[in-house]
This record gives structure tokens, C-alpha cells and sequence, in this order.
């Protein structure tokens, strides 16, 4: 039985919870009241630390929370996950992501009857690409890669090459085009030489209109530059294999329909990540991943850091009404961290309507949004500090840097750290209150020994789980992705229309501007 969290009977309860204590909730107090408060609401799971201690909630309101999981069936729909059950009930779909990082021949309890095939179709894949990347890494010929996807396609590749810049190979530059903007294709080709360039169109369908138009561009211009043996020069990320042939593409990877777009990065969709860290080290990112879908899958709920990070997002939307979070990655490699989880969490569960249809009565995904550390202390630290919205914080650290330079580390870390200290004490007013901070405003605090590709793996599994635990418990379905179809339907007609000028049967605004984009007056 899957119950949605207000059918449950702890519902009411942390209503009335939150109306007695949660509403005036003032961690300072939270903190000197209760010495262990640290030790409860902090622990190690693979590959991250996370300190939950700082958040506007107290056992007794975890312990409702953790029963109204339950009362949920939050282990039941984990355990149909991971064993291949189809809860994409909209699309009538397994979601296996997690098999994509799970070792060879590993049976888990319950697995549906073809897992096994599939997980020794995933391992064939892998191995195969992963060869694949080795010998282009070996190649000393090939200098440029560019990867022409868009959402998962290019989010979770890209994101993932800058933060494991670290391990990158030399002589290989990575370069990423998703747009279909001509100016970014049009950039990230001055400059290069087909002779020395590869392109990895990665599309499923390899029907994207904004991947396909940039594929068709990036064809055409290795011809026009002097390029030969098209077959050595691209490569496709894709299971339409007949589709890719047509365009001369004669070596691909293919991917499973289990496999949603914003959790592809683990397949073949990977490749640019093992071009460019090579095969070892992306085994070492999915060995990271699995280490926390064991975690997840395992850990009792009490102590399993994604469930426990779940319902405290839950917590704060749908009782304290908390519309956005932030997140501030404290390491440069990871400025392309708060976009990736854009998509993870928004268009999981961006959705107004459950399982079944129903319009839902409570608010679901938060906006996410931010920039790395100490980047947005200059920007827009003022609202989290001062302004009238309260904004939970999700500060990202790593301990051990990289680089060599001295001095700096010690300022980045003293950042992270005093910036959530201040977020919650905040600072008594001065006479005319410009300079007064309220404090008690939350954050949670993510801790990785060193950026790793085991540690990066388990960051973004961790963030995966806990996106589930969340949708779950709202009783929506998080894997498929309706809301980006009308507009790309309605952009065909609109298109055919910016060439002939018809405007009949548009509503005046559409009509209004396209004539202006036509050249129809400028005002």
C-alpha cells in the first residue's frame, strides 16, 4: 500500500506539531538546550558527512516524520525500484538507474525475473564503452571532444567533467553544446580542426530537435572544413542505431528505456566522463554510486542519510512553506553542481497531480538554485542573511584541496563554516536596524573527504535518493517528465510560422511578437 503523506495518520500530527513548536522553532536555543543535538542530527554515510544539525526540526518531529514513511510504504517503493518493478506507472517503466552502477552478476532480494540479462547487458555496454574511451584517450590525434546532448544528456556529462578536472587526461580538451542556439556551436567550433576533433552526438531517440539541428550543423561543417572518414570522427550515444547509420555514425552505445534522461550519466551517456578520467576511474564513480544505493537500500530509515534528507525537504514545503533551496557548493570543480541538481529534483517532481491524476493539495518541488561559495556571498548571501524570505541552505565542502597554492583553502572553509554559523545566530540590531541579522535560518552542511570520482559518485546518488524519498512521500510519480512536451509541440508550428508570416488562430501576444521577430516594426 502507497499512501500519499497526508492520507497518513502522522499528517494532522505534524500539523499540529508544527502550530505548537515548529512555527517558533529557534535553533540557538535548540542548540544550547540540548548537547547532543550534533551528534543525533549528523552522520557518515559513504563517501559524505552530512550535518543536519542546523535545520528547523527536532527529534520529535523526525521521529513523526520517519513514521509517516512508513505509514507511506517509503521501504516498499525503494525496494520495488531497486528490484525492477515498473513505478513509472505513467510510462508503464522500470526504473533501474541503479543497476546501471551495480556490480556484475549481483542478485539483490526480490529482483524481477530479467534484471539479471539486463544487468549483464549493462555490464556488455560498459565494457564497450569503456574500451572505447581508452582508445580514444590513447589517441593522441584526437585533441577535441564535443558532446552535442541537452538535459540529461549534457547536464550530468558536463557537470561531471569540471568537477573531475582534477583527473582529466592530457592533450584532451572536453566541450559541451546543448543549446540550440547557434551562437554556442558556433563558438566551440572556432578554433578547432576536424582531423583532430571527435563529436559524440548523444540523443536516445536521436530524433532531439535541438541535438539533431547542432548534429546536422557540426556534420556539416567537418565537411566544409575538409573532414574525412565521418565514421572515425563521430560517435552516437543513442538506441535508434539505424537513425545514427543515416548520418554516417557507425559506432554507438545504446541505453535502456529504464533509463530516465537526468539519471543517464551512469551509461553510455557517460562517455565524455570516461574520455575523459578514463575506464578505471569511471568504474570508481559508479563503484561511489552503488556504495550509497547500498546505504540507501539498507541503512534502517532512522539512520539513512537520503531518507533522512527527504523528509526534512518535506518538512520545510509543505509546513513551513519554504518555496526554494539554495545550494553553494564550496569548490570551483562543482560550479556546475546547482544546475545539474535543477533538473534532478524539479523535473522529477515538479508535478501538481499524483500517481493516479489527482490534483495534489500541498506544494511539491522547491526551486533550486544557486552558485558556488564564495561566489554568492557577493551576490545574493544578502537575501539569505536579511531578506523577508527565509531560504534553507545547502553548503557543499570538500577537505583536501588539489591545487598547491597556499592560504587558500583555509579561507574557503572558514567561508563555508562561518556562513552557516551566521545564517543561525545573527547578529542583535543596532539602533536603526540596517545591520541587525535575525538568524535562525537553516542549512545543512555536506562534507567530502577529497573530490574523488568514488566521492562525486556518491553525492549525486545520494542527491538521486533523496529527490525519491520526497516524491515519494507526495505520491507523485518522479520519472516521467510531461511538462517539457507542449512547448516543444507548439515551437514546430511556431516555426513554420516565422517563416511564412501566418499568424491565424494566434492569440494576440504570439501574433504581436512574432510579426516584430519578422522585422514588422521596431518601435
Amino acid at each position: 500500500m502507497h499512501l500519499r503523506c497526508d492520507q497518513t495518520p502522522q499528517w494532522p500530527e505534524l500539523q499540529a506539531g508544527f502550530a505548537r513548536r515548529g512555527r517558533q522553532f529557534d535553533l540557538r536555543d535548540a542548540f544550547a538546550n540540548d548537547a547532543g543535538r550534533f551528534a543525533h542530527f549528523s552522520q557518515q554515510a559513504p563517501h559524505v558527512f552530512a550535518d543536519l544539525s542546523k535545520n528547523l526540526w527536532d527529534s520529535t518531529t523526525e521521529s513523526l516524520l520517519l513514521e509517516m514513511a512508513q505509514a507511506c510504504g517509503l521501504a516498499q517503493h525503494r525496494d520495488g525500484m531497486f528490484s525492477g518493478q515498473p513505478i513509472n506507472n505513467t510510462e508503464g517503466r522500470a526504473v533501474l538507474h541503479t543497476l546501471l552502477r551495480r556490480p556484475a552478476g549481483l542478485t539483490l532480494p526480490g529482483d524481477e525475473p530479467e534484471v539479471a540479462g539486463q544487468l549483464a547487458q549493462v555490464h556488455g555496454t560498459l565494457d564497450a564503452m569503456l574500451a572505447y574511451a581508452d582508445k580514444v584517450r590513447a589517441d593522441d590525434a584526437i585533441t577535441d571532444i564535443v558532446n552535442i546532448g541537452i538535459g540529461g544528456s549534457d547536464l550530468g556529462p558536463h557537470m561531471a567533467v569540471l568537477a573531475l578536472e582534477e583527473f582529466r587526461a592530457p592533450g584532451k580538451r572536453l566541450h559541451f553544446v546543448s543549446n540550440v542556439d547557434g551562437h554556442e556551436l558556433h563558438s566551440v567550433l572556432h578554433g578547432l580542426q576536424p582531423h583532430s576533433t571527435l563529436f559524440l552526438i548523444a540523443s536516445k531517440t536521436f530524433t532531439t530537435a535541438e541535438t539533431m539541428t547542432n548534429a546536422a550543423s557540426a556534420r556539416a561543417w567537418f565537411d566544409a572544413q575538409g573532414g574525412t572518414d565521418v565514421a572515425r570522427h563521430f560517435a552516437a550515444l543513442t538506441t535508434n542505431v539505424d537513425a545514427a547509420r543515416q548520418m554516417g555514425i557507425h559506432t554507438t552505445f545504446g541505453f535502456w528505456d529504464w533509463v530516465g534522461g537526468r539519471y543517464s550519466l551512469w551509461s553510455a551517456i557517460g562517455l565524455p566522463l570516461a574520455i575523459s578520467v578514463g575506464g578505471v576511474r569511471f568504474r570508481e564513480f559508479l563503484a561511489g554510486a552503488h556504495a550509497m544505493d547500498e546505504h540507501f537500500r539498507t541503512a534502517p530509515l532512522a539512520q539513512n542519510l537520503p531518507v533522512r534528507m527527504g523528509l526534512l525537504d518535506v518538512w520545510y514545503r509543505n509546513f513551513h512553506g519554504f518555496a526554494s533551496r539554495c545550494i553553494a557548493p564550496y569548490h570551483a570543480a562543482l560550479r556546475r553542481l546547482p544546475a545539474y541538481l535543477q533538473q534532478l529534483e524539479m523535473e522529477s517532481n515538479g508535478k501538481r497531480v499524483d500517481q493516479d491524476g489527482h490534483t495534489l493539495p500541498y506544494a511539491t518541488s522547491p526551486v533550486l538554485w544557486g552558485e558556488p561559495g564564495t561566489n554568492g556571498q557577493h551576490a545574493f548571501f544578502q537575501m539569505l542573511h536579511q531578506g523577508t524570505d527565509v531560504v534553507p541552505l545547502e553548503l557543499i565542502a570538500v577537505r583536501q584541496p588539489t591545487h598547491p597554492l597556499p592560504g587558500h583553502q583555509g579561507k574557503l572553509l572558514a567561508n563555508a563554516l562561518a556562513q552557516a554559523q551566521a545564517l543561525m545566530v545573527g547578529k542583535a540590531s543596532d539602533a536603526d536596524g540596517h545591520r541587525h541579522f535575525p538568524g535562525n535560518r537553516p542549512s545543512t552542511f555536506l562534507l567530502l573527504d577529497a573530490l574523488t570520482p568514488a566521492s562525486l559518485g556518491a553525492l549525486i546518488a545520494l542527491q538521486e535518493h533523496r529527490v525519491f524519498v520526497s516524491g515519494s512521500l507526495w505520491g507523485i510519480n518522479s520519472f516521467d517528465q510531461w511538462g517539457v512536451e507542449l512547448g516543444k509541440v507548439l515551437a514546430r508550428d511556431i516555426e513554420a510560422r516565422l517563416a511564412s508570416g501566418d499568424v491565424a488562430g494566434l492569440d494576440a501576444s504570439t501574433a504581436g511578437l512574432l510579426g516584430r521577430l519578422r522585422g514588422g516594426g521596431t518601435g
